[in-house]
């Protein structure tokens, strides 16, 4: 008699139990796990080609935020210039291509916008929703699995 028999105690003790199938809040969990980074990445390119377009399309418009330029023709092709990385890094998150260095190139972009805007205006809702994007970019770089990206 072993001594877990000799005390009552069942000698199965140590016996898997059936596993219930995973729950909806399991799969939800999983799918969020799986799925976020890659909602994220197209976020933040919409955002970034949202921009770059605008800058784009009416630089005149964004030439009062570029610092220590006047409102010259170099402030415009500064502008210009900014709008098509912007869209370029758009295409990139979109597309799944280079996405952690799409990320970290969008990370100096971005910190750039922030503490150009937090000279020049202070703190203010602008510069604390591009902290929100600053924040969404950082995360993207740390990031080692995604979905639907181009891959060799």
């Amino acid at each position: 008699m072993t001594p877990d028999q000799a005390q009552g105690r069942s000698a199965v003790r140590g016996a898997a139990r059936p596993v219930a199938p995973p729950g909806l809040a399991d799969r939800a969990g999983r799918l969020s796990a799986d799925w976020s980074p890659t909602v994220g990445r197209l976020l933040l390119g919409l955002v970034l080609a949202w921009f770059g377009y605008h800058e784009l399309v009416q630089p005149s418009l964004w030439t009062g935020y570029v610092p220590l330029v006047s409102a010259s023709s170099l402030a415009v092709l500064l502008v210009l210039a900014h709008g098509w990385l912007l869209l370029v890094l758009a295409v990139a998150m979109v597309a799944g291509i280079a996405v952690r260095l799409a990320a970290a190139v969008a990370v100096a972009l971005v910190l750039e916008i922030v503490v150009s805007l937090t000279l020049t205006t202070g703190l203010s809702d602008l510069v604390l929703r591009d902290v929100g994007v600053l924040g969404l970019a950082v995360c993207l770089t740390a990031t080692t699995t995604q979905r639907l990206v181009l891959r060799r």
